[in-house]
């Protein structure tokens, strides 16, 4: 079975790639491992997410606002932003990346 890493990104990374991250790392099983960051990361999540994970009975233990340069290597996982404004010409890696704005 193939093992994909997905890494979602947003400016602030306080909210919804937060909520992307928790989301797809319970409903995804095994083959996949989710993580997230922001370019401009706010240093805290959102209590507003972690309060909505918590109603939909997902774990929030391990979440955290991070710099997207905790994923700057040449084995970085794929990407998919959640803003329009996350990556702007060029995200960690310096990969191809996918807008994605949602």
């Amino acid at each position: 079975m193939n093992h994909y890493n997905v890494l979602f990104l947003c400016t602030g990374n306080s909210a919804r790639s937060i909520l992307a991250e928790a989301l797809l790392n319970r409903e995804a099983g095994s083959g996949f491992k989710a993580y997230s960051a922001g370019s401009h990361p706010a240093g805290v999540v959102r209590p507003e997410a972690l309060r909505q994970l918590e109603l939909a009975g997902i774990a929030t233990e391990g979440l955290q606002s991070k710099s997207w340069d905790e994923f700057a290597a040449p084995d970085a996982p794929t990407m998919q932003a959640a803003d329009d404004g996350a990556l702007g010409d060029q995200g960690p890696g310096g990969g191809e990346e996918d807008s994605g704005a949602g």
